[in-house]
């Protein structure tokens, strides 16, 4: 393998090496699909023979063959240039455009996912994968929030994030853009009022707080409404992203 195929690899595991580059990192098969269904843009693919243990592994080498000139090297080397620990024989290089926030498209039904400060990864990851198959406009991360792009929140969104339109942002563009497509602003907290009890007036924007903290933001702790899951006595609290799938779904099951 050139070694500058190797240097950017193991660049691009760290954020300012994704940041410089514009690009990040998709391991296995499961998130190299996605970028590939997605039309993600291919810049580089590293395989070995792992990937052809399973005829969806073989299939998904065919389809790279398509799009780039995939590098084959051994499973030993492949295995080092992981973060996972099982990469199944694949890792591409993908070059990521920023979305901007007037790439969603509101509607008088649209529920925007707000991101305030929550810095697992993994968390962002789910809640963007739940986002997606639950019909939300898109996912807004706020300062503080865990990098979109990051392996681990690409991973847990398992492709979604290639998908639905999902911003970094600061809080002063969010508020603009909220004011201008008259969106509802709606904070989860453990004093709202319960779920069921709750009117959620649409276009809604669901701003989910940090996961030890709670709200950070202004914009967060001036919602005009706040909102909260029933929870048995004794439960202090559910983790962000189950808590995101429970409201999301309270809010998007009476469009």
């Amino acid at each position: 393998m050139a070694p500058a195929l190797q240097t950017m690899i193991r660049d691009l595991h760290r954020r300012p090496g994704r940041e410089r580059r514009g690009l990040c990192l998709a391991e296995g098969v499961r998130l190299v699909e996605e970028a590939v269904g997605a039309n993600m843009e291919i810049r580089a693919a590293v395989v070995s023979p792992a990937l052809d243990a399973t005829a969806r592994g073989q299939a998904l080498r065919r389809s790279l063959a398509t799009r780039v000139t995939a590098t084959e090297i051994t499973d030993d080397e492949l295995t080092e240039l992981a973060a996972t620990e099982h990469p199944q024989g694949v890792i591409a290089v993908l070059a990521w455009r920023p979305w901007a926030l007037d790439d969603i498209e509101p509607t008088a039904t649209s529920v925007l996912v707000v991101l305030d400060a929550i810095q697992d990864p993994g968390n962002v990851g789910t809640i963007g994968r739940t986002a997606w198959a639950l019909g939300a406009a898109g996912l807004v991360a706020l300062p503080g929030t865990a990098e979109l792009i990051n392996p681990k929140t690409l991973r847990g969104s398992m492709g979604a994030l290639f998908r639905l339109p999902s911003v970094a942002t600061t809080e002063a563009a969010l508020r603009t853009w909220l004011e201008r497509h008259h969106f509802h602003l709606v904070a989860a907290a453990s004093d709202g009022t319960p779920l069921p009890d709750s009117e959620l007036p649409k276009p809604l924007a669901l701003v989910l707080g940090n996961e030890g903290a709670g709200l950070q933001s202004a914009l967060g702790r001036t919602a005009t409404a706040r909102v909260a899951i029933p929870l048995s006595s004794g439960v202090e609290s559910l983790n962000v992203a189950v808590a995101a799938g429970i409201l999301l779904y309270g809010a998007l099951r009476d469009r």
